[in-house]
């Protein structure tokens, strides 16, 4: 009998149950084990307001995220769905604005694990509509949940089949290879995630730039940026720049110091 790996031991089943912890640990309100599961050089991205809150203010962030009083609640939409080392998970939350007002998001989460911690997060959120009003969801044909299930769709196909490597890739392309509509796709990526197809094809070649350099450390970033997709360098040097709030020369010296 030949010998297999434990199920136990799988990627995914890590994924599953440190997510799963990570669940708990946040309908439980408990920040410190939290924090605790976080990996020290976590990557929390929150996309409806477009920044990545750095480790020393993400227990603020996180306190400030959890809901207080009977009038706010966390809904979750759909089950913990794993794909290699990274999760989904889905949830409506009714939460307070800056202002007072109170809003319900729509909310996903993708969620990466490295050595057993939360080491990226992807959060991305909208704001839903009252309803009764007028929506591109219902001239489009899209319900909440086909919504839903296309997110899962994009994400899943960007995660396994990379088609972000093509330095060609367009909106039709990415529609026809998913089976919906070009202004779908275009309406899940502008109202529901906040961006464009190029931003959210940049952060895809971005994140790839960034798990290829911890593999290849001393690789030239001109070389990688070819790599991943880019095929303009002044595109990658602004994305870069979005990214690492510093030019890719920059950024090299900075890496070189703290080495």
């Amino acid at each position: 009998m030949s010998a297999r790996l434990s199920p136990l031991g799988t990627t995914e089943a890590i994924t599953r149950t440190v997510v799963e912890h990570y669940h708990a640990l946040w309908i439980a309100q408990d920040s410190s084990g939290l924090m605790a599961l976080f990996h020290p050089q976590i990557e929390y991205f929150d996309f409806f307001n477009n920044r990545q809150i750095p480790l020393e203010r993400l227990q603020q962030y996180v306190c400030r995220s959890f809901p207080s009083g009977p009038s706010q609640h966390i809904t979750y939409t759909d089950e913990i769905r794993v794909d290699g080392d990274t999760a989904f998970i889905q949830y409506e939350a009714r939460l307070t604005l800056p202002r007072g007002q109170l809003a319900t998001l729509r909310v996903c989460e993708a969620i990466t694990v490295r050595d057993r911690l939360i080491w990226r997060v992807h959060e991305y959120a909208s704001r839903l509509r009252e309803s009764g009003d007028e929506s591109g969801e219902a001239r489009l044909g899209l319900s909440e949940r086909a919504l839903q299930l296309m997110l899962l769709d994009l994400q899943h196909y960007f995660h396994t089949e990379r088609p972000y490597l093509d330095a060609g890739l367009s909106l039709a392309k990415v529609a026809a290879a998913l089976g919906y509509t070009r202004n779908q796709v275009s309406h899940l990526l502008n109202q529901v995630l906040g961006m464009n197809f190029y931003q959210y094809l940049s952060n895809a070649r971005m994140d790839e730039l960034f798990r290829r350099l911890d593999m290849q450390p001393t690789a030239r970033l001109d070389d990688l940026a070819f790599a991943v997709g880019f095929n303009s360098l002044s595109v990658f040097y602004r994305c870069f720049r979005e990214r690492t709030g510093l030019s890719p020369r920059h950024w090299r010296e900075q890496q070189r110091r703290n080495s």
